[in-house]
């Protein structure tokens, strides 16, 4: 009998060190320690701006989301296609993309095997990009691209999914010119040996790529039909109108009639944890200064832009904390 009572003690006071250490459930006063969770955000490969934002924004998260108890790893992918890809597989919870490639995955078109379901976090900077050409080579409007090599981007990295509208728009079918795949640096390099005429460049304003080719070349701005821009806006939310201001690159003395071809921004799958992207949404846009001091396309984390329509629902626990601080568009 006294072994027993003394085994009924000794269980009752392990059982209160565990409830002590784990913290009873709804005690008054007592918090329990947040369950640690490891987060991928997919960005792409270096070299881009995918890589460095992404990786910003894992910092601004880790630093100001230690109370949720997650540690998110900003990964290099081969950019939004993978990304998506790997969102709908569940091997990230997190990723930024091409507003333009999402567009189309997640209507299963222009490609795509089948329709992934993605949802928009947050709509950040603009990809403004055009066709720029040797002053020599005779391309002066979009239709002299007929005929000609025309370097549209790295294979593999979905350009074709906003390249393809543009030329159309401006009657000029894609097997109509001669696609080069390249890197921008490397489409650079083309223009200058002349083995290209024309290159799609293209990013924040201003752009390296672009920048390094005007400096040692004399650069030709090819420019978009109005009609064509109208056209494309109007089909497709991801467009949008975009001028670059004179003076951005050399020799660029008037302002440029540029395109907005596909924001960037961050995605997750429609099945993800709606307390977790709320949680997330919260710590980025709260923390939006710490991200610009880490890459200047924080500066794109604004009321008017985040909440930006470019064609893609919205995750609801992004949509949860926009309609708490007042910018969602139906929000009072």
């Amino acid at each position: 009998m006294i072994r027993y009572r003394l085994a009924i003690t000794i269980s009752a006071l392990l059982l209160g060190v565990a409830l002590v250490a784990c913290g009873s459930p709804g005690g008054e006063g007592e918090s329990k320690a947040p369950e640690r969770r490891f987060l991928s955000l997919g960005t792409a490969p270096p070299g881009g701006a995918f890589f460095p934002v992404g990786g910003a924004l894992s910092d601004v998260l880790n630093q100001f989301g230690a109370e949720y108890g997650w540690q998110v790893t900003a990964e290099a992918t081969k950019g939004t296609q993978e990304n998506i890809r790997r969102l709908s597989a569940g091997d990230l919870d997190f990723a930024l993309a091409n507003a333009a490639i999402t567009y189309f995955a997640v209507r299963g078109e222009e490609g795509w095997e089948k329709p992934h379901d993605m949802r928009a976090v947050m709509t950040l900077a603009p990809n403004v990009a055009l066709f720029i050409t040797p002053a020599d080579s005779g391309v002066a409007a979009m239709r002299d691209l007929v005929g000609k090599r025309v370097v549209i981007g790295p294979a593999g990295a979905g350009f074709h999914f906003f390249v393809r509208p543009i030329l159309e728009a401006h009657g000029v079918a894609w097997d109509a010119i001669d696609v080069l795949y390249d890197t921008q640096a490397g489409a650079v390099g083309l223009l200058s040996d002349r083995s290209a005429a024309a290159a799609f460049l293209g990013g924040a304003v201003p752009t390296a790529s672009i920048t390094q080719a005007t400096a040692s070349d004399d650069i030709h701005f090819v420019p978009f039909e109005p009609s064509a821009v109208d056209e494309l806006v109007a089909g497709y939310p991801f467009f949008d109108r975009y001028t670059i201001e004179a003076g951005k690159y050399r020799g660029q003395d008037e302002p440029f009639a540029g395109m907005n071809v596909g924001s960037m921004h961050l995605i997750a799958a429609a099945g993800a944890d709606e307390e977790l992207v709320y949680r997330a949404t919260r710590a980025i846009y709260e923390n939006r200064a710490a991200v610009v001091e880490k890459h200047p396309a924080g500066r794109a984390i604004q009321p008017q832009v985040v909440v930006r329509d470019t064609g893609i629902e919205f995750h609801p626990g992004a949509v949860r904390y926009y309609r708490e601080i007042g910018i969602w568009p139906d929000a009072e």
